[in-house]
């Protein structure tokens, strides 16, 4: 890889690698197999990064290789996640800063283990249209799907989200 090319590359990854760590989170729930995801669409970002003509495409080209391997990882046998009724980290009483936030973090956590029970392709799709505020085409594009596929498995995403949350899942905000 040229010189030049190299610190793109660099300046690129300085700048996303955060925001693809955080969506890689929303995708899978675990920080360790979030920095794994982000690193191997790094790395194949960074094989393809000289081919790249159209540097406006290379987000997108991100978060496809991103979902991709969230979705691939997930099918391995020995990733295969065991849902259980006890969280296994939980809050120490009295330490919050208050009732708005302890119902703030309540909240994420809660959607966050919500997250982690939809299947992985739903959990895509919900966290492409909802965290990364994409619209159905964008969304389609990066699964390389149909836009009635998406709408579907937004549907469906939802519905298993609002059966594990046992509440009503606000989508407008």
């Amino acid at each position: 890889m040229a010189h030049h090319d190299d610190q793109e590359f660099t300046e690129y990854f300085t700048a996303k690698r955060d925001s693809v760590r955080r969506t890689a989170y929303l995708l899978c729930g675990d920080w360790h197999r979030a920095d794994d995801l982000a690193q191997t669409a790094f790395v194949a970002l960074h094989r393809k990064w000289r081919k790249i003509r159209d540097r406006g495409a290379v987000d997108a080209y991100m978060r496809k290789t991103l979902v991709r391997a969230a979705i691939d990882e997930s099918r391995r046998p020995w990733r295969r996640e065991r849902h259980t009724d006890e969280v296994p980290e939980t809050a120490v009483p009295g330490t919050g800063g208050g009732d708005s936030l302890a119902e703030a973090v309540s909240t994420r956590a809660d959607l966050l283990a919500g997250l982690a029970r939809v299947p992985p392709k739903q959990r895509a799709v919900l966290v492409l249209r909802y965290f990364e505020g994409l619209d159905v085409a964008s969304v389609a594009r990066v699964l390389g799907c149909s836009e009635g596929n998406v709408k579907s498995q937004t549907s469906r995403g939802l519905a298993n989200l609002r059966a594990v949350l046992g509440e009503e899942v606000d989508t407008r905000g």
